[in-house]
């Protein structure tokens, strides 16, 4: 099982799937209308890693979080 968590100001319970990549990820959450518009500008991180291919292959135990935009100073 793979660990999704959402940070920031997106309002989604972690998930526990069975998937091996992030590109299955991301169909996955197309399927949710309200993860529609942070899925284009969020950043991806696995394990604490930023990523930018969704070709990146995923393991029993990893954690993928979703990094939304912020604004800060």
């Amino acid at each position: 099982m793979v660990r999704v968590e959402f940070l920031g100001p997106i309002q989604k319970s972690p998930l526990e799937l069975e998937i091996t990549n992030l590109n299955e990820l991301a169909e996955i959450l197309q399927g949710d209308i309200e993860m529609r518009q942070w899925l284009e500008n969020s950043a991806v991180a696995v394990n604490d890693v930023l990523v930018s291919s969704r070709d990146f292959a995923l393991k029993e135990g990893d954690r993928v979080a979703l990094l939304p935009p912020v604004c800060g100073g």
